[in-house]
């Protein structure tokens, strides 16, 4: 066993590897189109086409296979909140294989300093301080440019992804805050293996599939803040359910 073990983290490092130089590698490539298509809001849905395709590939040449259940379907040309649980590398790649709508993501700013990589976050999506208050007001400003521009907005409302006992870390204000105010539907979805298949330990996770599950939209229209707690709770409650439930089964 403890042969079988050795030979499975020698796999693992070329994995990892592998994973990170195409990550790299293929931005760095696409960089000349990139610096085009993100140099102005208009060409936003052509990156976004390019995105969803650099997702699915890194998605696949890792070995993973996407399964998704849709409980509701997601509508084209239409403006939602799309959330879900964070816990791997692998999220972000995950979401554009999933989501069908042009979406600008929300990020912490320390994305920026990424090589390559973060460049074209810096040019595409919404990052926020979450330590300035200022910072955090500028965000629903953004915000409300991209929806007035029929772009969905998604988040990860852990904020950052928890230690590895945590099943769901509890979620910031912000996703709903923003869906409330815009009068958005919520899209909530769970991510059930990629702590399992990609976490951040660094000798873990193989290749197999990436189950999700999209479930039925949470409505805002008519809602106010003051409902916002309770439309947090129960997306988080939604989401917990499933994963404690599935770990129960599949362990």
């Amino acid at each position: 066993m403890a042969a079988v073990e050795f030979f499975r983290n020698i796999f693992r490092i070329f994995w990892r590897a592998w994973f990170y130089g195409w990550v790299f590698f293929s931005i760095l490539a696409a960089l000349p189109i990139l610096i085009v298509v993100i140099s102005s809001d208009r060409f936003y849905k052509t990156f976004f086409k390019i995105a969803i395709a650099w997702g699915k590939t890194i998605v696949f040449v890792m070995g993973f296979k996407p399964v998704v259940t849709y409980e509701q379907e997601i509508i084209p040309n239409t403006s939602y909140m799309f959330i879900a649980n964070h816990a791997s590398l692998i999220d972000v790649m995950l979401m554009l294989s999933v989501m069908k709508n042009p979406a600008v993501f929300v990020g912490k700013k320390e994305l920026r300093k990424l090589p390559v990589f973060g460049y074209v976050f810096r040019k595409t999506s919404i990052y926020v301080d979450r330590s300035s208050e200022k910072s955090r007001k500028e965000v629903y400003v953004r915000a409300q440019k991209k929806l007035d521009q029929g772009l969905s907005i998604c988040i990860f409302p852990e904020g950052l992804v928890p230690e590895e006992s945590v099943t769901l870390a509890p979620f910031k204000n912000g996703a709903f805050r923003l869906a409330i105010e815009h009068q958005i539907p919520i899209v909530p979805m769970t991510f059930y293996d990629v702590k399992k298949r990609f976490s951040w330990t660094f000798f873990s996770g193989w290749p197999g599939k990436l189950r999700v599950k999209v479930h039925p939209f949470m409505e805002t229209k008519g809602l106010t803040l003051d409902a916002m707690e309770d439309l947090k709770e129960k997306a988080y409650n939604l989401i917990h359910t499933e994963l404690v439930n599935d770990a129960k089964i599949n362990g």
